[in-house]
């Protein structure tokens, strides 16, 4: 599976763009965000990506879960998001 790394600085219809397309050819995405900023910019992401599949006859299910990941050394919890198009 994909995992689309966002952060407060990730510009949310650039990520849509991705995610749309791995969408489109495998079905499945994984968004992964640590901190209220970098999930922000996540759900907009996602929100544009709709917009994006809509016209194809494609719906979103989205499903958030917690991660944990290293980041130099040390353990954070990262919100996930599994998307998936129907």
């Amino acid at each position: 599976m994909d995992i689309l790394k966002v952060s407060t600085k990730s510009t949310p219809k650039y990520v849509a763009g991705v995610l749309a397309t791995i969408l489109r050819k495998n079905k499945v995405a994984e968004i992964q965000a640590i901190g209220p900023g970098a999930v922000n910019q996540a759900v907009k992401s996602i929100t544009i990506a709709r917009g994006f599949i809509a016209p194809n006859g494609m719906e979103l299910l989205v499903i958030p879960a917690f991660s944990e990941v290293q980041i130099q050394g040390h353990e954070k919890t990262a919100i996930k998001f599994i998307v998936e198009s129907r």
